[in-house]
């Protein structure tokens, strides 16, 4: 796959990611933001290699939010 398509599909998954946040920490659009673009995770999301594009926005909220606990990913 192409950057230009890594990053399209990785447009479509974000929002999904953010809203969990939001919806599960009780913080505004912003903060969430932050705290997805500023994770491990979402660095790994942009390596193509990792596949991590395949999963649902819930299962990278899942591992993003064990990140933000434990300071790890699973």
């Amino acid at each position: 796959m192409n950057q230009d398509n890594l990053y399209s599909i990785i447009a479509i998954i974000t929002p999904g990611i953010i809203q969990h946040l939001m919806d599960d920490r009780g913080i505004n659009e912003e903060t969430a933001a932050e705290l997805l673009y500023n994770s491990h995770l979402y660095s790994k999301l942009e390596d193509e290699e990792t596949k991590l594009w395949r999963l649902s926005p819930l299962t990278l909220f899942d591992l993003l939010n064990e990140e933000i606990t434990t300071g790890k990913i699973t």
